[in-house]
């Protein structure tokens, strides 16, 4: 997407995901890091948005640095600090941003990985992640998962949402290129001020990678991790054929 689009999504992506369970979220994340690596305190978020996930895990001890492509997301990141832990963010692309501190973490979340649609690019994102923990870190991100992007396809879908403010309508269109492993799904939004009626129409296009775990597989091996935990996001279940949404936590080897 270009800035022009991301700064007209930003103004409307906290009501588009207003009833995204972000704080059950937090809890499920700051659960698979408090068993995977009890003493980390320092994290590294890749991808990390509004804010709304560093924020949460800030509130429960972590201290949180997020690395964000679009300039309009970080601006709309809140000033105020969420302690008792800290999070604060910075413009800059996932897969070359150097950051100068040490991370106990790097966490991907809401498909961030799946952004990275050609290969090249996920291992510089794996790469990346590996740059900035030490012997022993872990990487922690959520992906399309593969098997069931294949067996149940994505479908056209609408959604509505609202606040005292706007009314939204955002239309999803895919379509799957199984030669790329990606989808590209078109989305339209139309976005009604409460106040004069005046409506506002914009198209945006995102694609996404699904992947299979072999290639999960592949890749952090390539970039010196091992895989230690694959599953449902949020469930914690095996992940089958109806599963869009897996996690993985990867450790990097020593």
């Amino acid at each position: 997407m270009s800035e022009d689009v991301f700064q007209r999504y930003s103004a409307y992506y906290d009501l588009l995901y207003s009833d995204k369970d972000y704080a059950g979220e937090a809890r499920y994340i700051g659960g698979l890091l408090r068993s995977a690596a009890p003493e980390a305190r320092r994290i590294l978020e890749f991808g990390s948005g509004t804010g709304r996930h560093g924020r949460l895990l800030a509130r429960e001890g972590y201290d949180v640095f997020g690395v964000e492509r679009s300039a309009a997301m970080v601006a709309a990141c809140p000033a105020d600090d969420p302690g008792p832990g800290s999070f604060s963010c910075v413009q800059g692309d996932i897969r070359t941003a150097r950051i100068d501190r040490a991370f106990d973490a790097v966490l991907a979340l809401f498909h961030v990985v799946s952004y990275q649609t050609l290969l090249a690019d996920a291992r510089l994102t794996f790469a990346n992640a590996a740059r900035h923990l030490p012997p022993g870190g872990v990487f922690l991100f959520d992906v399309w998962h593969g098997p069931a992007v294949v067996s149940e396809r994505p479908s056209i879908r609408v959604k509505r949402v609202e606040d005292g403010r706007t009314r939204l309508i955002r239309i999803a269109e895919p379509e799957m290129d199984s030669a790329a492993g990606t989808v590209t799904v078109r989305y339209t939004i139309l976005a009604e001020s409460k106040a004069d009626s005046r409506l506002t129409t914009f198209g945006e296009e995102h694609r996404l990678r699904y992947f299979f775990p072999s290639e999960i597989e592949l890749l952090a091996t390539e970039s010196g991790f091992a895989v230690e935990r694959t599953e449902e996001f949020l469930t914690g279940r095996q992940p089958g054929e109806r599963t869009w949404g897996v996690a993985y936590l990867l450790r990097k080897r020593t």
